[in-house]
């Protein structure tokens, strides 16, 4: 009896066991961690822990299992064949993911062959390879996208010709975009930090309702890391550190996630540290000191100095060193079989981040500027986003997304010859509730109908002031004077409202076309009011302004065959003037932007047709995305009048009068070439051209923000453990003839110049190499190299203030504990 009762001890253990799944990956053997495992109807679902392994004991023998993960092909099979196979599944990488799901387009999961729009899609594996120090680095790297930087701590994504307020980021379903984002450049996006990214898509062209105002360019998605449930508790976590020579950055990202049933956590703290960033010495360009940093203010918060100091190392950019943290913490809460809650709070805090192009500005031969920064730049993102699953005739499920944003962003400058700081400060409150929801209109998901509504509240209060500095042998002891200083907003505060609804719908008509198709409604309104008029007089110092606009698509992809695809899409988009827009107050380059109260929105009505190929059993595929755009009553700045004047006093200075207007028509076309695949089982390959251009029809100028012709070429190896990549990305040069040189936003002034001519070159063409590969030692070390720029060129991206960096070598740690 003792020796039955050991047996069936035994026999009770090994079926328990037999309960377990391992799964691993093809070739390396390492397991693979967050597999979704589910039967066939769906209602039981659970995760591989970092060990690879997940229970099963509530699925039945006769429950066809379903293995799936982002960068593995999905496999199936019955629970009682496990036996055979002794409990181990191995999952093989995707080649290629040629069909992958694409989350923004619809906020929710689709096929990419039944999208019409124009998407790329970056994952964190590529992320981490990659190694982008910013957020708008990693932006740069996506086929399609240009960026431009005023300063290192900045970036400023072009899409289709556009960016800035045209251009819309959402982070976690959330705009970012508010009541000051502006026309020209924009610092913002590098406030997500690209450590705590899980991955990133980018819709081009006007063509999504579900997104509406701002998104004329198209939209950028940032989507974070997210905790998972888990049957049994779980503690994982995960340290990766990064250095990088060129601007001796140390970025350091530390992460623990939590799991159980009943809730789940992630937390997740970055830190980066970035110096003074060294440009390339290799100048192909034939511009010997073009770029080249020969002096520079080394003024601070408590130190003076009344003359610029001398360079020793022209090559350093000086004033572009910052520090940044950003904060991560999500929190997972099952509510009931058919709800689940995800509270996200996240927090970006960056130091005191110089203007560099404002501090390399020359005025009569010398440095106008000793102080130009911005203050630290704090972005909080506090947001709930319920999920529901009621399974109903009017909503089968269905997302509820509350947020609260606030931003702080501040301005201080002073210059050489003035003892007078200035102090601009600006806080924006921004409130946002949004619904999507989701209704198949058959048993199948080859007819979906989605709606929604987005409503956001922004407050905007804008102050300002100055200092005398009182001074003592170098020494700011503290200040001797206070005097008045026109605010960048309108000083008795402002607030922008805007309310949407959309619907959306998707069919599949027959087993080669889907059509997409849907349309929004947006209603904004603006109040703005002005208190002080020492400097300037408006016509209207409390103003409100009511727009209101229907916008809509119109999209196919037809499959005539396998390895075909051919997408058109025709859409509207719609951008009403915001607080930047209509009351910003400013000074650039000898030009005063003024309030201009009259402006009107601006409309786009934009067609676009691709083809796709598909080679070698769908393993590789080419893609070519044609488009136009018609920019109607669009908006520019251009020379204007306040009070019968052309000109205006500003911070002590006499300049010309500007302001955002509206004009009649304008157009921006375009096409990206693009391709990606596998060669063979370890060598696979991928590369994009892009090609712009912009004009208006009613003055016959170019636009802004045209990018010139652009792309890169890549060739990678994968084998086992080791993957490795050569990239090559090119730039055409951009004539003097393509630049506007009224709005001032292409920075002429910042490519090379002709005294001999008193002219400007326009931006050189340019060309790099870059070499990455990492090496996975375990699967809880993975090892990461980057060489970047090789052979370490000059050059400046267009419309940029500062030097591309010049040959880096980064060198990366990723540890999971």
């Amino acid at each position: 009896m003792r020796t039955l009762g050991k047996l069936f001890v035994i026999l009770l253990a090994l079926t328990a066991n037999a309960q377990k799944v391992k799964v691993l990956e093809r070739g390396t053997n390492f397991p693979i961690e967050n597999v979704t495992i589910y039967n066939d109807n769906n209602d039981l679902v659970v995760y591989t822990n970092k060990s690879g392994i997940a229970d099963l004991t509530n699925y039945k023998n006769t429950d066809i299992i379903s293995f799936n993960h982002l960068s593995y092909i999905e496999y199936e099979i019955l629970k009682r064949e496990l036996a055979v196979v002794d409990f181990i599944i191995y999952l093989n990488r995707k080649a290629e993911m040629l069909d992958e799901i694409v989350l923004s387009a619809s906020k929710e999961e689709e096929k990419r062959s039944r999208i019409a729009e124009h998407v790329a899609i970056t994952s964190k594996e590529e992320i981490k390879r990659l190694a982008p120090q910013t957020s708008a680095d990693l932006l740069a790297n996506l086929p399609g996208v240009r960026v431009q930087k005023s300063q290192f701590g900045g970036g400023s994504p072009v899409i289709r010709g556009m960016e800035a307020n045209r251009v819309l980021l959402v982070v976690d379903g959330v705009r970012m975009n508010n009541a000051i984002y502006r026309m020209g450049h924009l610092q913002n996006s590098i406030t997500v930090s690209p450590n705590i990214i899980e991955r990133t898509e980018v819709i081009f062209g006007p063509s999504s309702v579900v997104y509406g105002s701002d998104a004329l360019g198209g939209v950028v998605h940032y989507y974070t890391k997210s905790p998972k449930l888990s049957e049994k508790n779980q503690v994982n976590s995960s340290l990766f550190s990064r250095f990088s020579s060129i601007n001796k950055e140390f970025t350091t990202e530390g992460n623990i996630e939590l799991q159980n049933k009943k809730w789940a956590s992630f937390t997740s703290i970055s830190h980066s540290s970035f110096g003074d960033l060294k440009m390339g010495e290799n100048r192909n360009h034939g511009f010997d000191d073009w770029g080249k940093v020969v002096e520079y203010s080394n003024n601070s918060n408590s130190y003076y100095s009344a003359t610029p100091q001398i360079n020793s190392n022209s090559n350093i950019q000086k004033n572009t060193a910052f520090k940044q943290i950003d904060l991560l913490q999500k929190i997972a809460i099952p509510i009931s079989k058919t709800s689940d809650l995800m509270f996200n709070l996240q927090y970006s805090k960056s130091t005191d981040i110089n203007r560099f192009d404002k501090l390399s500005e020359y005025s009569d031969g010398e440095l106008k500027f000793a102080e130009w920064y911005y203050g630290p730049q704090k972005r909080l993102l506090v947001s709930s986003q319920l999920k529901i699953n009621p399974n109903k005739k009017w909503i089968e499920k269905g997302t509820i997304t509350a947020a609260f944003q606030n931003i702080k962003e501040s301005r201080v400058q002073r210059k050489f010859t003035s003892l007078d700081r200035a102090y601009r400060n600006e806080d924006v409150d921004v409130f946002s509730l949004n619904g999507d929801f989701f209704v198949p209109m058959t048993n199948g998901s080859n007819r979906i109908l989605s709606y929604g509504f987005e409503t956001t509240y922004n407050k905007v209060d804008s102050n300002s002031y100055g200092k005398t500095l009182d001074v003592y042998n170098n020494v700011i002891f503290g200040f001797t004077d206070d005097f008045i200083v026109q605010s960048r907003y309108p000083d008795g505060g402002s607030s922008y409202t805007s309310f949407a609804s959309y619907v959306n719908y998707r069919q599949d008509i027959n087993k080669k076309t889907t059509l997409n198709t849907g349309a929004r409604f947006i209603n904004t309104n603006l109040k703005a009011k002005w208190i002080d008029d020492t400097f300037i007089s408006l016509p209207d110092f409390d103003i409100s302004l009511n727009n209101s606009a229907v916008t809509a698509t119109l999209g196919f992809a037809y499959k005539p065959t396998e390895n075909w695809q051919l997408n058109s899409v025709i859409s509207s988009g719609f951008r009403s003037p915001n607080i930047d827009d209509v009351g910003k107050i400013r000074e650039k380059s000898g030009n005063v932007t003024v309030p201009n109260i009259n402006l009107k929105p601006e409309y786009a009505y934009n067609f676009e047709t691709s083809v796709l190929k598909y080679f070698n059993e769908r393993k590789f595929h080419t893609g070519l995305n044609i488009y136009y755009t018609l920019l109607n009553n669009y908006i520019t700045r251009d020379y204007f009048e306040i009070n019968n004047a052309s000109t205006i006093m500003y911070d002590g200075e006499e300049g010309q009068v500007v302001a955002n207007v509206n004009k009649d028509n304008a157009y921006i076309v375009g096409s990206t070439f693009n391709f990606k695949g596998n060669l063979n089982d370890t060598w696979h390959t991928k590369g994009s051209i892009t090609y712009t251009k912009g004009k208006t029809y009613d003055t016959n100028v170019p636009l802004s923000s045209i990018p010139p012709l652009f792309g890169n070429f890549e060739m990678g190896f994968e084998k086992n453990r080791l993957q490795a990549n050569f990239n090559w990305k090119f730039n055409a040069e951009k004539r003097l003839k393509d630049y506007n040189l009224i709005e001032g936003i292409d920075n002429l002034e910042q490519t090379p110049y002709n005294p001999l001519t008193n002219t400007y070159f326009g931006s050189p063409s340019w060309n790099t190499f870059s070499l990455n590969a990492n090496y996975k030692l375990s699967n809880s070390f993975t090892f990461f190299v980057n060489i970047d720029n090789v052979f370490d060129v000059h050059f400046k991206e267009f419309a940029s203030s500062i030097s591309a960096p010049g040959r880096n070598l980064s060198i990366s740690a990723l540890i999971n504990l």
